[in-house]
């Protein structure tokens, strides 16, 4: 997604409404969905592990799909919209709520 016009426009709307709504620093909830594989769950957590993350997990009813709910303390929006394209760079198939 991060390479496509849409995420493009995506990630500026993203960027206008961040900056108009939030004072920065501030605390951002990044929410995903990924298929319920430990290896996309764990490359995710990995991505922000070390930035001192909140992280939960929740399995979907039928296990398919494991919802990602992180919440860290970004610098702003542009902080924000990187860690977006890092994950979508770095795991296939993830959808960014």
């Amino acid at each position: 997604m991060s390479d496509s016009p849409n995420a493009e426009e995506f990630y500026k709307k993203l960027k206008y409404r961040l900056e108009e709504t939030t004072t920065w620093p501030s605390e951002y909830l990044y929410k995903f969905i990924v298929k319920s594989e430990a290896s996309k769950i764990d490359k995710i957590e990995s991505l922000f592990n070390d930035a001192g993350a909140v992280i939960q997990t929740t399995e979907s009813k039928n296990g398919k799909y494991t919802s990602i709910s992180i919440s860290i303390e970004m610098k702003n929006p542009d902080a924000v919209i990187s860690k977006y394209i890092e994950v979508s760079s770095n795991v296939n198939d993830v959808i960014s709520l």
